[in-house]
């Protein structure tokens, strides 16, 4: 088989929301992101250059309805351009064995945290002490961990959440952060999203990694969230997406939110009911344009603002719900 390698080059602060694009165009869901590095002087330490373009990759099948896909992926990319810096889309004929190994190339090791390193699973690593290693295979509908917001999420778990304890993720999309915390020593485990792609890749992920039995996985949301539809589309489905989690059953000590500004004001009194007193709320995924308006929505539902974390455009917060 024939397979049409579709490329773009976007700015960092469209990294998330064009892989998201991609992986509803591209085979599996996958996605592949080249984020360019400076090498150290002294062994292997880098840092991301943020001045330059990141590319994103996915890849189409080649069948009588790939024209049709890239059609649709390059005019959604174009709609996308208006509100980013994303270029052209660029398009390239695989044939299978070179597909089978073009993927590989683009998924290295990353360290998103002081702990937290994700290791593609066919790569070699050797942890370093204390290092908590995340094994990833690509297919996974959203979340490489590269993107500013899965980092200081990643971050600020492993700062703030206490071993044994009982922790949802919100918007799970390919596992990180439950993973993440399932190695931090969480107790409890809820990983839940709206699309069903991202509840199998998390599936795949937690057991790759060995903590599936730890982990309760659903499609759906919490409270009125799973009425929202997909945050692309902006539409309200006829159809809720899947279940709807009552926030007073949960009782949670720690929520991971990596989100949106739009859904966590309106998931903010929701949040607030799921966490136990004295629970904390980590969210991102708020660009630096919506930051007061969710750290309002929190307030006024509520929550007591315990830290605040930002990179680039992107803002992160700890937030606890008062005893």
């Amino acid at each position: 088989m024939a397979w049409l390698e579709c490329s773009v080059e976007v700015e960092a602060e469209a990294v998330e929301s064009v892989s998201e694009l991609m992986s509803q165009f591209g085979y599996n869901g996958g996605v592949a992101v080249d984020q360019p590095v400076i090498h150290g002087a002294d062994g292997p330490d880098y840092q991301y250059d943020t001045n330059r373009p990141v590319t994103v990759r996915t890849w189409i099948a080649l069948d009588e309805s790939s024209e049709e896909r890239r059609a649709r992926l390059e005019q959604a990319l174009w709609h996308l351009s208006l509100l980013r810096q994303v270029g052209p889309l660029k398009v390239t004929q695989l044939e299978e064995q070179m597909w089978a190994e073009a993927w590989k190339r683009h998924y290295t090791v990353q360290r998103i945290g002081k702990r937290s390193v994700i290791v593609p699973s066919w790569h070699e690593y050797t942890p370093e002490p204390n290092d908590i290693v995340l094994k990833l295979d690509p297919g996974m509908a959203f979340g490489t961990g590269l993107h500013p917001t899965t980092r200081m999420c990643t971050l600020l778990l492993e700062e703030y959440m206490p071993a044994g304890t009982r922790v949802m993720d919100l918007g799970c999309g390919s596992g990180i952060l439950a993973i993440a915390a399932a190695h931090l020593g969480a107790k409890e485990l809820l990983a839940i999203d709206t699309d069903p792609i991202a509840v199998e890749a998390t599936k795949i992920n937690a057991e790759i990694n060995g903590v599936l039995d730890t982990m309760k996985i659903l499609e759906g949301s919490l409270g009125k969230g799973n009425q929202l539809g997909h945050w692309l589309s902006w539409d309200v489905p006829e159809v809720p997406s899947g279940v709807a989690i009552d926030p007073a059953s949960l009782q949670c000590d720690v929520i991971a939110a990596n989100l949106i500004a739009k859904v966590l004001v309106y998931l903010a009194d929701d949040m607030l009911v799921a966490l136990k007193p004295g629970g904390l709320l980590i969210s991102s995924g708020i660009i630096a344009d919506r930051e007061d308006e969710v750290a309002l929505a929190f307030v006024a539902a509520g929550l007591e603002r315990v830290d605040r974390r930002s990179e680039g455009d992107w803002v992160a917060f700890v937030h606890r719900r008062p005893v």
